[in-house]
């Protein structure tokens, strides 16, 4: 046989099986590990190798009725209803929990909660600056774009910062930020611009803040007392926003000459007559091109893998919002005399948030997937009581949006068709209970030390829009449970605390809240007596704590 058909025949018998056999089947492909359960894995394994160095016995696992209530209040920002649930109390189902994560992540409460906090951390004059109101409407509806399109959050940076503005400095008392062009998106992130007023100092500022983690502006004067911030480094940062600046560069407070109008990337240093070039706070430089701004050069550099003060920053802020404290804490003050309580961890969730393509949904789930966030807020040994250890979960205390939607979840409570169009447009009518609650709730304080004041608890107790909800006159969905037909008095009381707190009562609670409905409460009327134990359920810390 001639070497060319001994060379096909030996290929044919390797590609194609013999007549009469069967062919092997080719191997499946591996799939490639879940990179959010790497994130767990390496969570519980920093938690766990810190435990046993310092002797700590963690808390037990939480149950299904603490998991459900913690993972929508953090996910969607408020806490099952009654129906919910029941539906995941009542799964038997082993993944049950990965399964409910993943509902929530594509529910629209998810998009509009995180839109919500964001805005809060990245826009926060807008909620006490009566002008910038509606910049930061629009700001949370673009923001909520992102989070609804899972927009991985190097991008969504990047667009901010190199969104093209300009700055109208007419107004001596206001700086107005425009969008150029008439960009849709623009005229949408223009709030973050306009409530730092366009001023290079202003931006820098809270861009090393929110992104790098640093507080840079405590070097604007002069080197920072604690931290190895030096004023130059300040300004030097501030200097990539300098093309905002309608002067040319030097802001109120320069005392030398004007550096050339074309020079875009130099800044004048406030009471001193230098001036300094942008530079990154590594020390580098870009390398200037013609073709790109000085904040297009900044996002280059910031936003990116390879920026690595960028991802520590962002996943210790995600690490905070589940576990209410950051692995830095404060979040935005890094330095030697605040150093991280597990710095191998925020390294290396860090390089791991980066290896994902900066997807937030995928460290959302590597979070919530670890043994660290499903255990129970209940102390069991003396080891958990430094909340820094993460040994159990830490209690937070509901924001007011959380308390409001909770509240609704609970009570039934329909708002207004109108009023929740002009929530989902980013705009909130006051003098209605929703604003009401936002605006007597609010609170400077870390979720972890939450107080309430005598003005919130009066509000709870003797407020108007709790007295409906606990009224059997106006409250659709105490009435339905006080007349269920063939519902024993232990139903009527079992399903309050579902609808309150997502478990069932224990023994000792359905028994004492059972006896005293019997009784007929102070008022011997069986059904006003219902209405009490739903109010004091409203009213119990474990209602207005995630826990």
């Amino acid at each position: 046989m001639p070497a060319h058909l001994r060379a096909a025949v030996f290929v044919a018998a390797l590609c194609f099986p013999r007549a009469g056999s069967a062919a092997e089947p080719a191997p499946a492909p591996r799939p490639a590990r879940d990179p959010a359960d790497a994130i767990a894995a390496l969570i519980d394994a920093q938690l766990a190798k810190d435990w046993e160095a310092r002797g700590i016995v963690p808390a037990d696992r939480a149950d299904d009725g603490e998991f459900v209530r913690r993972v929508y209040l953090d996910l969607i920002g408020r806490a099952p209803k009654a129906a919910e649930a029941r539906e995941f109390l009542d799964s038997p189902a082993p993944d049950k929990r990965a399964r409910l994560v993943e509902h929530l992540l594509t529910a629209p409460g998810h998009a509009n909660h995180f839109a919500a906090v964001t805005r809060a951390q990245w826009l926060p004059q807008a909620a006490t600056n009566f002008q910038l109101a509606q910049f930061g409407n629009q700001f949370e509806v673009w923001l909520r774009d992102r989070y609804r399109e899972n927009t991985p959050a190097d991008e969504t940076v990047r667009r901010l910062l190199t969104v093209g503005i300009a700055v109208n400095n007419q107004n001596p008392r206001f700086r107005f930020v425009q969008p150029v062009s008439g960009n849709a998106e623009a005229a949408m992130i223009v709030g973050f611009y306009s409530a730092n007023e366009g001023k290079p100092e202003a931006l820098g500022a809270a861009v090393s803040r929110l992104f790098l983690g640093m507080k840079l502006e405590c070097a604007q004067c002069h080197d920072h007392p604690f931290a190895p911030y030096t004023r130059d480094q300040f300004w030097q940062f501030a200097a990539f926003f300098g093309e905002l600046n309608p002067l040319g560069g030097p802001r109120p407070g320069f005392v030398g000459p004007l550096p050339p109008q074309g020079d875009r990337n130099t800044i004048g240093v406030m009471g001193t007559e230098r001036t300094v070039t942008a530079a990154f706070v590594d020390g580098s430089a870009p390398e200037w091109s013609a073709d790109k701004t000085p904040r297009q050069e900044l996002a280059d550099w910031l936003a990116t893998a390879k920026n690595p003060y960028f991802a520590k920053n962002m996943a210790n802020r995600m690490w905070a919002h589940f576990f209410g404290i950051g692995l830095t804490d404060p979040v935005d003050e890094p330095g030697e005399n605040n150093p991280p309580s597990h710095p191998e961890l925020l390294k290396e969730l860090g390089r791991a948030f980066a290896g994902c393509g900066f997807d937030t949904r995928v460290l959302i789930r590597g979070l919530v997937r670890s043994k660290a966030y499903q255990l129970t807020s209940k102390m069991s040994h003396p080891g958990q009581a430094d909340p820094r250890r993460f040994a159990r979960m830490n209690m937070k205390g509901l924001s007011p949006a959380q308390l409001f939607d909770t509240l609704v979840a609970a009570t039934g409570f329909r708002e207004p068709a109108f009023m929740r169009a002009q929530q989902n447009n980013g705009f909130v009518q006051p003098n209605n209970p929703r604003s009401e609650f936002l605006a007597q709730f609010a609170s400077s304080e870390r979720a972890t030390e939450t107080n309430t004041t005598i003005l919130q608890s009066l509000m709870l107790m003797n407020g108007k829009f709790i007295g409906d909800q606990t009224d059997l006159a106006k409250s659709e969905l105490l009435a339905a449970i006080a007349d269920r037909p063939g519902w024993s008095t232990e139903q009527r009381v079992s399903n309050l605390f579902l609808t309150a707190f997502s478990r069932p009562p224990t023994p000792a609670e359905l028994e004492r809240f059972t006896s005293y409905v019997e009784r007929g409460g102070a008022k011997n009327d069986k059904q006003q007596a219902l209405a009490d134990v739903f109010w004091v359920l409203l009213n119990s810390p474990e209602f207005l704590f995630n826990h």
